[in-house]
């Protein structure tokens, strides 16, 4: 018995092509559909130069900058004590004056010792304003972190654990100990010995 085709309106016969209408709207879609994508192709690639391209340029910018950091810090290192030195110089200046009137035939003791008192104190003054500041504790509290006790002595004038005398001054730079005072560390009065029978 020969098989028949089914033509109901649900299955249309296998047969049938596709008509002209839709031919030709798939056709021109095609060519659409294509030129669109072409233009997001391109304009995606252009983005992706510019974000190459930024990225290079921070990538050098990166780079200049880490350069231009080390040969600063390069810099400061080799000059931080300019500013010191250049207020030192003038105390430098003044000793060697000092130096020259000990050598005159004439010269007087006693103006020879203001003189190198006098740039003393101007050494100081240039040191103390970069921060250096003097550890003289004589009669205050022995201070571990500060002092460092060197001798114990008795006295009847200064309080035990208390600093007797200063036997090498002491510098802390801007608030960090430098070097400790070297100290003599009273031990109260002397203790009587007692008998022994």
């Amino acid at each position: 018995m020969p098989e028949t085709a089914d033509t109901s309106p649900d299955h249309p016969p296998a047969s049938a092509a596709p008509t002209s209408e839709a031919a030709s709207a798939a056709g021109a879609s095609a060519p659409g559909e294509a030129a669109a994508l072409a233009e997001q192709l391109a304009a995606a690639k252009k983005e992706a130069a510019a974000n190459r391209e930024a990225h290079l340029r921070s990538v050098a910018d990166l780079e200049n900058f880490r350069k231009r950091t080390v040969r600063e810090k390069d810099e400061l290192r080799q000059f931080a004590a300019s500013r010191v030195l250049e207020d030192l110089l003038p105390a430098l200046d003044n000793l060697a004056l000092g130096l020259a009137a000990t050598k005159a035939p004439n010269a007087d003791l006693k103006t020879l010792t203001g003189g190198v008192e006098m740039v003393l104190a101007q050494l100081k003054s240039a040191l103390a304003n970069h921060g250096l500041k003097e550890i003289s504790p004589a009669g205050q509290l022995f201070d571990p972190h500060q002092h460092e006790a060197i001798a114990h002595a008795p006295s009847a004038d200064v309080k035990a654990e208390h600093v007797l005398n200063v036997v090498r001054t002491g510098y802390a730079l801007n608030g960090r100990l430098l070097r400790p005072a070297s100290v003599v560390v009273s031990s109260g009065q002397a203790k009587a010995e007692e008998k022994v029978i």
